[in-house]
Parts: C-alpha cells; sequence; structure tokens
C-alpha cells in the first residue's frame, strides 16, 4: 500500500466540485437549514484539503480500495434522502471519516476501532461516536450496497478520470486504473460473495 489507489482522487475531485457548487449557492442567499447546522458541522474549516484528508485516512486506515467507492455511495445516499443537507467545507471532513468508518466496518474482515478512526480524524471518540449513529440514521441504516450498484458506481469513476475533470492525475494512471480496477472489483465480488451480498 505504498501508493494510493486511483480512486481517491476521483472522489476528491468529486466532492470538492459538490462542495464549491453549495458554497456558491449559499453565497448567493441561499439559507442554511437547520439539518445543515448538524453535528457534522465543524466551527472552522479544516485546513487539510479533501484530497490530503483522503490520503491520510487511506495511508492510516489500511482499508481496501473498494472501501472509498462504497464510502462515496453511502454520501450520495445521505445526500440524497436528507436533500435540505448540502455538503460544504465545515462539514465534509467529518462526513467522510464517518463514511469510510462505516463502510470499511461492513465491507473489510480487520479493520481499527472506533478510538483509532476518531485519531486518524482528528476527532475525539465522543465524537466519532456521535457522527457514526447520526450517519446511520440519514442514512436510513441502508448500508448493503448491490454488486450492480458498485460496479456502475467505479464506471463513473473510470469516466470522471478517462474526462480529466479537474483530477489531477498522472498520464500513468489510466495503465493503473485499468490494472487496480480489475484486481479491486475481483476482491470486492469475494468480499460480497462472503457477505452475501449480490
Amino acid at each position: 500500500m505504498d501508493s494510493n489507489p486511483w480512486m481517491l482522487s476521483v472522489v476528491a475531485s468529486l466532492l470538492q466540485r459538490l462542495v464549491a457548487r453549495n458554497e456558491r449557492l449559499l453565497s448567493s442567499g441561499k439559507k442554511l437549514s437547520k439539518q445543515n447546522l448538524c453535528v457534522f458541522s465543524a466551527t472552522q474549516v479544516p485546513a487539510m484539503s479533501i484530497a490530503k484528508y483522503l490520503e491520510r485516512i487511506f495511508k492510516y486506515a489500511r482499508c481496501s480500495p473498494s472501501v472509498f467507492v462504497v464510502a462515496y455511495i453511502y454520501i450520495d445516499r445521505l445526500l440524497l434522502n436528507n436533500p435540505n443537507f448540502l455538503l460544504t467545507s465545515l462539514n465534509v471532513h467529518r462526513l467522510l471519516i464517518t463514511s469510510v468508518m462505516v463502510a470499511v466496518k461492513f465491507l473489510d474482515d480487520l479493520h481499527y476501532n472506533n478510538g483509532y478512526f476518531a485519531k486518524v480524524g482528528g476527532l475525539t471518540l465522543v465524537e466519532i461516536n456521535t457522527l457514526e449513529v447520526e450517519f446511520l440514521f440519514m442514512l436510513r441504516f441502508r448500508l448493503q450496497v448491490t454488486g450492480s450498484v458498485f460496479e456502475s458506481y467505479c464506471l463513473y469513476f473510470q469516466r470522471e478520470v478517462e474526462m480529466g475533470r479537474d483530477i489531477e492525475i498522472e498520464k500513468s494512471l489510466l495503465f493503473l486504473l485499468e490494472k487496480e480496477s480489475d484486481q479491486s472489483c475481483r476482491q470486492d465480488q469475494s468480499n460480497r460473495q462472503r457477505l452475501g451480498i449480490s
């Protein structure tokens, strides 16, 4: 696990674009709802970028690359279930560490506990526990991801890379993408079979 998987750049780029769009909406006069001022909101914008934060999580959590795809799916579901909740620079980091922690618990056989994820995310144990409970309720406890949904997100990520949309990716990444995508999907298929996920 010396190099970061290609999907970290894709997830960071997609989230950054969504945050930028939402903050443009807010600056143009849209009021924050009470739902947006929830436990995920930090008091100030973290100094670390979304991309660096994802790299930190990957480095220290040592979870499988497919976890980041599932974490993104969870964030998508949460936003769909809670249309008044806007992803902003004040809440994206906390939402990310929580979604990755929940995804790793669901997918990976071996993973760290909440206290460890709190340290990785720069939070306290009480905060990460509170965020996890809130996240699960906002997600309506829908954690299962079917193989077809997982595959469609992988293809979506691949198209983002091929189109080069605001993603800082080296030219050699497309080759790595094909190689890693095959390996990751095979590993995820094995995980899904073991967990009884269709």
